[in-house]
This record gives structure tokens, sequence and C-alpha cells, in this order.
């Protein structure tokens, strides 16, 4: 009669290695963006909350057939300002609320930054959608330097 792996010495053994050399073998890019996350970029920042989510909003509600929505709106809140996101499968749109100019800057898992000008009416726009995680940060040229948390399409 064979005996489980788990009570012969050997193959235990065999087993906890096998799970080690699989641990090693992770992609670094994997590790890059794990420590990326939590890495706190700039301390004076606010971070925005995330007020609504149209994918959540979606999922909760009932919908016939097979309609789904082609953009994701998302909005985020501080006490001072409100970001409004509407995500394409070409283009990030979003809209500072009071308007005023600035810089939006998406920060990504790999630590790129791609930059985008704030307009008078408070309108940016990044071409292409962001295809990974990140994180918004607007800094508005009056007012308070604001980060969203990460986002995931």
């Amino acid at each position: 009669m064979d005996t489980p792996w788990w009570s012969d010495d050997d193959r235990f053994l065999a087993a906890v290695r096998q799970a080690h050399a699989a641990e090693r073998e992770v992609p670094e890019s994997f590790v890059a963006a794990g420590k990326e996350i939590f890495v706190w970029h700039d301390v004076d920042a606010e971070l925005a909350a995330l007020t609504y989510d149209s994918a959540v909003d979606e999922a909760g509600a009932a919908t016939r057939g097979a309609e789904h929505a082609t953009l994701r709106a998302l909005i985020f809140a501080t006490p001072e300002l409100t970001i409004e996101l509407e995500v394409g499968h070409e283009a990030l749109l979003g809209q500072v609320v009071p308007a005023r100019p600035g810089t939006a800057y998406t920060h990504l898992v790999t630590g790129d930054v791609v930059t985008s000008v704030i307009d008078e009416s408070g309108c940016f726009v990044f071409r292409p959608a962001p295809a990974q995680a990140f994180r918004l940060q607007c800094r508005p040229s009056t007012g308070s330097n604001v980060v969203t948390d990460w986002i995931a399409l």
C-alpha cells in the first residue's frame, strides 16, 4: 500500500522544494509592480476617495440581455474638488470640478508616468487609455495636489 506524500519525509521535502522553486520563478516585472503599488510618491498629495464606479453600479443593477456600457465612469472626490473620469477603449477623459487649469499624471504600476495638460475648463485626456493599473494625480494651478488610489480597468 502506498503511503500519502505527507507521511513520507523524502516525498514531503520534494514537495516543499518544488513549492519554493515556484516562488523563485516570479517574474521581476510582477515584483516591481507589487513594490510600486505601495510607494508613497507625494506626501503632500491629498487622497481622493472613489465615490462612484459604473462597473460596480452596473453589476448591482438588473440588466437585460448582453448590453454593457462601452465607457466606464469613475468619480473621485476630496473636500476641495471632484475628478470625473470616463474610460473608453481609446482614451481616458477627465475633468476637474470646479474647473481649474493644471497638470494631470497617470502613474503606471511599471513606474512610468504619463502627463496631460488640464485646460481652463478642467478637462484633460490621456490617449491611449492606460492598459494596466494606474493611479491618477492632478496638480491644479491653485489648490491641493490630489491623487487617487490605484485603478484597475
